[in-house]
């Protein structure tokens, strides 16, 4: 039974093999993963320090990164689940941590209104 995506979902701006697109970060997460988690945990409200850390123990590591991921899709409404997100970081997770961080980067999709002089602009 073929998969059907649904074209109105938002996926992640960058893919998870497309780490090479900023080949600066892709060296740097390479060599310090630990710098890397923290500035993701970071951007979505956690403790940069202690993400950083935990990063360095291997099961525990994963599960607070995946769970980072996880708050990166739900602030963004991007597809997924919680297992994927464990499995990414398990088997990709240089990878995981370049997309999470590019995505972070880029700006949300927001609408702009601007109000042009002497018109009113309703307010909800």
């Amino acid at each position: 039974m073929p998969v059907v995506v649904d074209n109105d979902t938002p996926q992640w701006k960058n893919g998870l093999f497309g780490c090479f697109g900023d080949v600066g970060l892709c060296i740097f997460t390479f060599f310090l993963p630990c710098w890397t988690a923290g500035r993701n945990a970071e951007g979505v409200g956690k403790s940069c320090l202690i993400h950083s850390l935990l990063c360095l123990v291997p099961v525990l590591g994963w599960v607070c990164q995946s769970g980072v991921r996880r708050e990166i899709r739900e602030q963004r409404t991007i597809a997924g689940t919680c297992c994927n997100d464990y499995l990414v970081h398990i088997f990709c997770g240089c990878c995981a941590l370049i997309q999470e961080n590019q995505e972070l980067q880029t700006p949300d999709d927001v609408a702009v209104v601007v109000a042009q002089p002497g018109k009113n602009v309703d307010r909800d």
